[in-house]
Parts: structure tokens; C-alpha cells; sequence
């Protein structure tokens, strides 16, 4: 808060102030004072209404400077009032109480929100666990059918990765309360994802060709395989019918970091749909013409990997191969471990 900006605001009352001031020397002077006392009087009372004025202007630009230098720094804004000490002028206190006020019923609408999105969240938790028991059912049932099942086979997969897709989504939002990092086999992390989709792996004729996967990264089990599983399906979708398809996937260990590469020589991505694959609900070209693609596997995938620490990039030709890279970063709990 500049000076001539607070006296701009505090003109009104100094003209006030000065207007009292001179009848009050008119007065003097009407009643016989003389003329050096007049003088004294005047400049005194001139002296003691600009300190009045400085001294106000510096206790109010001390408090609206801390409280401006915490709103810069604050991560989370809306604590300002929990930053600050309460002003010891009267406007600035009802300033604060607002502000506080304002505060406390924030607190109680964001905690009635989190209480209900977590009553949701566990409902389609629970919704989930409960739809994919008999969707493991049919799958069964078109086992046992023999060939008659297998025209349905590939379509209740489809409906289980859906599901699949809406409890990692729900989980993914709370991830953090719902993961454990531990030192994690990249070979059989990827075993368990390839045994999953074997079927599918089969029926298409894909090879698989595994490079360097005997090392461990810090990360989550669980949450990795699903990242591996949403990668290895994206794969399995946009696979070329003029060749053999592959899928090449391999760790690249380095003194900082770990880099897994997944590579499969299908259709490609365009250059202008590459930016933006990892973006919500985004289908691109591939999407649209090839699948009814719903766009939130990459976008969950990114979000996983943000919140336990890792990062996912994209490379593609379109017609030659796609390659998404997951960068695993190490910390003094592995380095311990190699010693």
C-alpha cells in the first residue's frame, strides 16, 4: 500500500482536520491571542496530525504487506486468515473476522464435499468388486462353451477393462492413501500383466520381446501392473494387418534413474494428435476410426505415474511404431539396497 494512496483515501478527513484547525486560529485570534502563540499553536497542531497520519499509514502497511508476502507464498490460499495476526485497527479486525468467517464455512462445505465424494467413491469401489464377479462368470461359461463362447469372449473383456478403467479412476483421485512404494520386479510385474492377457496375446499372434527386465524400481506393485496393462491393451487395439505384430518392452538402468520402454510397431500416432494423448478424454484419430475409444486409459496412467513419482513421454511415427517411456527416479533407499 503506496503512501499517496492511503493519504488519496484519508484526503476527506485531513481537510476536515485543517478546516478545524484554522477556526481554530480564527477563534484565537478573535479572543486576543498573539501572534507568535498563534504560531505555536498552529504548528503543533499541523505536527501532531501528520504523525497521527504517518503513524496509522505504517501500522496498516505492515499488516497488508505480511499479509500479501503470505498470499504469495501460500500454497493454499483460502489459510490467509491462519497466516496473519489480527490487525489492531478497527476496520482491519472486521476485515479479519470476515475473512475468518468466510474461512470456517469454506472448512465446513469442503468437508461436507470430501465426505460425500468418499461415500461415492467407495460405492463404485464396491460397485465394481460386486459387476466383476459375474463378468468372471462369463467369461467361464464362454470358456467352457468351446467355440460357441469365443464370439462373446473378446467383448466381456472389453466390458471388464472398462470397469477396470472406473476403479482405477475412482482410486486414482485418493491414490496416495492407497499405495505402497516398495522395490518392485519389472520381469515379474510384466509377467503378470502378459499371463492376464495371454488370450489376447495368442489370438492375435503378437511376440513378445522382453529386454533388461531383471531390476527392481521403487514404485507400487498393483498400480504399476495397471499401467503396464493399460499400455500392453492400447498395443493390442492399433496393431497394422500388413505385418507381424510386436511388442518390445525393456529397462534401461542409469545412475539417477530407470527407463521402461514399451515399443509396438502398430499404426502409429499422428504428429498432431502426439501432444495431447495423455490429455482427458482425448481419442484422437486412432480412437475414432479404429475403436470406440474412450480416451481415459492414458490419462489415468498419467495420473498414476504423477502421483507416485514417475514420469510417461510418447514418441510414435504414424504407420511405424509407438513408444511410451516411464521413468522411474531412484532415492537413498535404493542406493542402500545396491550397496
Amino acid at each position: 500500500m503506496s503512501f499517496s494512496r492511503f493519504f488519496r483515501d484519508r484526503l476527506p478527513a485531513a481537510g476536515i482536520y485543517l478546516a478545524v484547525c484554522l477556526l481554530a486560529l480564527i477563534f484565537m485570534k478573535a479572543s486576543g491571542s498573539d501572534k507568535q502563540g498563534m504560531i505555536m499553536v498552529g504548528i503543533l497542531m499541523l505536527a501532531g496530525g501528520t504523525a497521527i497520519l504517518i503513524w496509522d499509514y505504517f501500522r496498516r502497511r505492515e499488516f497488508y504487506s505480511r499479509a500479501f508476502a503470505a498470499l504469495e507464498t501460500a500454497d493454499k490460499k483460502y489459510l490467509l486468515s491462519e497466516m496473519v495476526p489480527q490487525p489492531e485497527f478497527a476496520d482491519g479486525e472486521a476485515l479479519y473476522e470476515m475473512l475468518s468467517e468466510a474461512c470456517r464455512d469454506m472448512y465446513e462445505n469442503v468437508a461436507e464435499h470430501k465426505r460425500r465424494s468418499s461415500e461415492f467413491r467407495e460405492y463404485i469401489e464396491l460397485w465394481v468388486h460386486e459387476i466383476k464377479l459375474p463378468v468372471a462368470g462369463m467369461l467361464l461359461m464362454c470358456h467352457n462353451d468351446g467355440d460357441a463362447g469365443e464370439r462373446y469372449v473378446s467383448q466381456i473383456r472389453r466390458i471388464d477393462d472398462y470397469i477396470e478403467n472406473v476403479l482405477f479412476y475412482a482410486r486414482s483421485e485418493n491414490a496416495e492413501k492407497d499405495y505402497i512404494i516398495k522395490p518392485v520386479s519389472l520381469q515379474k510385474a510384466f509377467g503378470a500383466v502378459a499371463m492376464k492377457n495371454m488370450d489376447a496375446l495368442n489370438e492375435r499372434g503378437v511376440s513378445i520381446v522382453t529386454e533388461g527386465l531383471d531390476t527392481e524400481v521403487m514404485t507400487d506393485g498393483k498400480w504399476l501392473e495397471y499401467i503396464m496393462g493399460q499400455l500392453l491393451g492400447n498395443s493390442l487395439k492399433y496393431f497394422q494387418p500388413d505385418r507381424e505384430p510386436e511388442i518390445i518392452v525393456s529397462a534401461e538402468v542409469f545412475p539417477e534413474r530407470t527407463e521402461l520402454r514399451f515399443r509396438d510397431n502398430g499404426a502409429g500416432i499422428s504428429a498432431s494428435d502426439l501432444p495431447y494423448i495423455f490429455e482427458k478424454s482425448f481419442t484422437g484419430e486412432n480412437g475414432r476410426e479404429r475403436s470406440r475409444s474412450t480416451g481415459m486409459g492414458l490419462y489415468i496412467v498419467r495420473s498414476l505415474c504423477e502421483r507416485l513419482g514417475h514420469k510417461v513421454s510418447a514418441v510414435s511415427e504414424k504407420g511405424s511404431f509407438t513408444e511410451i517411456l516411464l521413468t522411474f527416479g531412484k532415492n537413498d533407499h535404493i542406493k542402500m539396497e545396491d550397496s
